[in-house]
C-alpha cells in the first residue's frame, strides 16, 4: 500500500529549476506560519463544534418538549436537516476553492452560524416562538397544544442558516489549517499529520462534554440558557479566527476548477488522435509552464490515466504566445492541469470505501443502546444510563489518540523508516480491520447475553450480565475512528491538488450522508424480509426475541467485502509526488 509514481527523466532537472525559482521569487519563498497558526485555527474551530455539536446532540429533545412534536416528526426534521448539512459542504467547498479562498468562506459561515444560532436560541426565549409549555402528562394524553405554521418557519429558518454555516466551515476548517504547513518538507508534513490527531482529539472531548454538561444544562437548568451559550461560543470562535488574520498564509483560489477540468477533457478529446511520445523521450513534447506557486510543488507528469497526457502535447509553435503560455486553453492545457485531475480521479475509488467503513460503528451505536437496556447496568450503587455506554468511544479516543501521536508513531516511524510510521493507506487498512471485529465482538457478546436471557426462562428479562461487556466493542469503534477516521482526512488532504483540497475534504461530509441512506436501506431490507413465514424478525423492537446478532454478522460480511475491495485499490494507488519533494 506505498508505491511512489514514476517521474520521467526530463523531470530530474525539475528541482534544481525550481529551487532556484523559489529563492528567487519573494512571493513563492513566502515563510507558512505552521504552528503559529494552530491556536487560533484550533481554538476557532473547538468553540465552532461546541456550539454546533451542541445543538445537534439533543435537538430532538428540544422538539419532543419544546415544539411539542412526536417522535417522528422530530426525528424527520433532524434527518433532513442533517442530510442538508452534509451536502451543501459540497457547494461552500467549491466557492473557496474556486472563489472566495478558504479564510473568507469560513468567516462569512461563521456569521451565518451566528444568525441560525441567535434564532435557535429565540426559539427557546422568547414564548411567542414556541408553544405554551406541557407537561409530561400532558403529552401523554395528547392534549398538548400544537405549533403554528409561523412558529415552525421560524424554526426552519434557523436552521437554514446553520446549514449554511456549516457548508463553509466543515469543508475549509482543516485545509485552510493544512495551508499553513509547508508539505514540500518533511518537518510541514510531520506537522499537519499531527494537527489531524489534536484535531480529532479536540472534537472528542467536544463531543464528550456535550453529551454531559451542556446536556445537563439544557435538560436540568433552561433551554434558554443552553443554546445563549453556543451563541456565546459562537462568538468566540468569530473573535478568535480574526485574532490570527496576520499570521496566516493565504492560498489565493484559481477559479472554477470545473472549467479547469473541462478545459483537459476538451483538449484531450480534440487531441485523442496523436500518439504520446515515449516518457524517456518526451522533452520538450509536453506544454510545461513555470510554475508559480510552490504550496504544494509541482506536479511531473505521470502515466496513469496517459489518455489525459495528450492535451499537453504541443503539436505546432503557434499554439504558443511569444512568451511561451497557450493561446487556447481548450486546446493545449498544462501538465500541472492535467495532474491535478489525475489527483482526484485517483481518490475516488479510494473514497467509495469510506462510505461502508463506518456503517458498523453508526449502527453500534444505535443498536448497542437496545443491548444495554437488556443487560446489568449497575455498578455498585450507580446505574449507567443505556445512552452514556458510548461514552467509552469518546474516552479512549482523548487518551490513546495523543498516545498514538506522541508515543506509538515516532516508535514505528524509527522501525518503517517512514515519516509518522506508518502510510495513510496503512492507518486506514486498520480502521476497517477495527470495524470488522466491532461488529464481529458485538454479534458474540448479544449471542452470550440472549443465551443467558433464555436460560432464565424469562424472554423478557434482563440477562445477568454486566453492561461492560459492551465495553470491547465501543473500544474497537474508537480504533475505527483513530485509523480510520483520521487516516482518510490526512490521506483527502494529502494527496488531493492544493486547488482542490475543500472539494475532496467535503467528501468526508459526502460520505456521512451517503452512509446514512445505505445504513437505512440495509435496516429496512432486514426488517422487511425477516419475520416473514413465520419467522422471528431480527430487529424485533424487543431484542430476546429478535437475532440482533444475525444483523451485526451480515454488516461485519460487507464490511469484509469493502475491505478487499479497498486492500485492491490501496495496492494499485500511486502516492502523489512533487518535484520539490524535501525541499529544505
Amino acid at each position: 500500500m506505498n508505491r511512489e509514481c514514476s517521474i520521467p527523466s526530463l523531470k530530474k532537472k525539475l528541482l534544481a529549476e525550481e529551487t532556484l525559482l523559489v529563492e528567487s521569487n519573494p512571493t513563492t519563498n513566502q515563510r507558512k506560519p505552521g504552528w503559529k497558526a494552530m491556536p487560533y485555527i484550533l481554538g476557532n474551530n473547538t468553540a465552532e463544534r461546541l456550539a454546533n455539536f451542541g445543538i445537534q446532540t439533543n435537538f430532538i429533545v428540544y422538539l419532543m418538549k419544546v415544539y411539542n412534536m412526536d417522535h417522528v416528526l422530530a426525528a424527520n426534521i433532524m434527518n433532513t436537516w442533517m442530510a442538508i448539512s452534509n451536502v451543501v459542504p459540497l457547494i461552500g467547498a467549491f466557492v473557496a476553492d474556486s472563489y472566495l479562498g478558504k479564510f473568507l468562506t469560513i468567516a462569512i459561515a461563521s456569521f451565518a452560524s451566528l444568525i441560525g444560532l441567535v434564532i435557535l436560541m429565540l426559539t427557546a426565549w422568547v414564548p411567542q416562538l414556541h408553544p405554551t409549555p406541557c407537561s409530561i402528562q400532558q403529552q401523554q394524553s395528547g392534549i398538548c397544544n400544537d405549533h403554528t405554521d409561523f412558529q415552525l418557519w421560524v424554526l426552519i429558518f434557523g436552521l437554514f442558516w446553520l446549514s449554511i454555516g456549516t457548508g463553509g466551515i466543515r469543508p475549509c476548517s482543516i485545509p485552510f489549517a493544512v495551508d499553513q504547513f509547508d508539505l514540500t518538507t518533511s518537518e510541514g508534513r510531520h506537522g499537519s499529520s499531527r494537527f489531524y490527531n489534536l484535531y480529532y482529539t479536540t472534537q472528542t472531548l467536544v463531543m464528550l462534554i456535550n453529551q454531559t454538561l451542556l446536556v445537563y444544562i439544557e435538560d436540568s437548568v433552561s433551554w434558554t440558557l443552553g443554546y445563549g451559550l453556543f451563541t456565546m461560543f459562537m462568538v468566540v470562535s468569530i473573535i478568535i479566527i480574526f485574532a490570527g488574520i496576520r499570521v496566516y498564509s493565504y492560498v489565493q483560489p484559481e477559479g472554477s476548477i470545473f472549467y479547469n477540468i473541462a478545459q483537459v477533457l476538451v483538449a484531450a478529446r480534440h487531441k485523442k488522435h496523436l500518439h504520446l511520445p515515449a516518457f524517456e523521450d518526451s522533452e520538450g513534447a509536453f506544454y510545461d509552464p513555470t510554475f508559480q506557486n510552490d504550496s504544494d510543488g509541482k506536479l511531473p507528469l505521470t502515466k496513469e490515466f496517459s489518455c489525459l497526457n495528450k492535451a499537453a502535447i504541443v503539436v505546432e509553435e503557434n499554439e504558443l504566445t511569444n512568451d511561451g503560455s497557450c493561446k487556447d486553453p481548450w486546446r493545449l492545457c498544462s501538465i500541472q492541469q492535467i495532474e491535478e485531475l489525475k489527483c482526484m480521479l485517483k481518490i475516488i475509488p479510494i473514497w467509495v470505501t469510506s462510505i461502508i467503513v463506518f456503517i458498523p460503528p453508526g449502527q453500534l451505536s444505535i443498536f448497542s443502546i437496545s443491548q444495554a437496556l437488556k443487560m446489568d447496568r449497575n455498578i455498585g450503587n450507580f446505574e449507567i444510563h443505556a445512552g452514556s455506554v458510548s461514552v467509552i468511544t469518546l474516552i479512549a479516543i482523548g487518551i490513546f489518540l495523543p498516545f498514538y501521536d506522541s508515543v506509538i508513531s515516532p516508535l514505528l516511524e524509527k522501525i518503517t523508516k517512514k515519516e509518522q510510521g506508518l502510510t495513510t493507506l496503512q492507518r486506514i487498512g486498520l480502521g476497517h480491520g477495527s470495524a470488522i471485529l466491532s461488529v464481529v465482538v458485538a454479534g458474540l457478546v448479544e449471542i452470550r447475553r440472549r443465551k443467558l436471557t433464555i436460560s432464565m426462562g424469562d424472554s423478557n428479562g434482563v440477562a445477568p450480565m454486566s453492561v461492560m461487556w459492551l465495553a470491547p466493542q465501543f473500544l474497537l469503534i474508537a480504533f475505527c475512528h483513530i485509523f480510520g477516521t483520521v487516516g482518510y482526512t490526512e490521506f483527502f488532504n494529502k494527496e488531493s491538488p492544493n486547488s482542490m483540497r475543500s472539494i475532496s475534504n467535503s467528501l468526508l461530509c459526502l460520505n456521512i450522508s451517503v452512509g446514512s441512506n445505505l445504513s437505512t436501506f440495509i435496516v429496512n431490507i432486514v426488517h422487511s424480509y425477516t419475520g416473514k413465514q413465520g419467522g422471528s424478525d431480527w430487529l424485533d423492537s424487543d431484542i430476546n426475541k429478535g437475532r440482533l446478532e444475525y444483523f451485526y454478522f451480515i454488516i461485519a460480511g460487507l464490511a469484509v467485502l469493502n475491505l478487499g475491495y479497498f486492500i485492491f485499490c490501496a495496492r494499485k494507488y500511486c502516492y502523489k509526488v512533487t518535484s520539490l519533494k524535501d525541499k529544505k
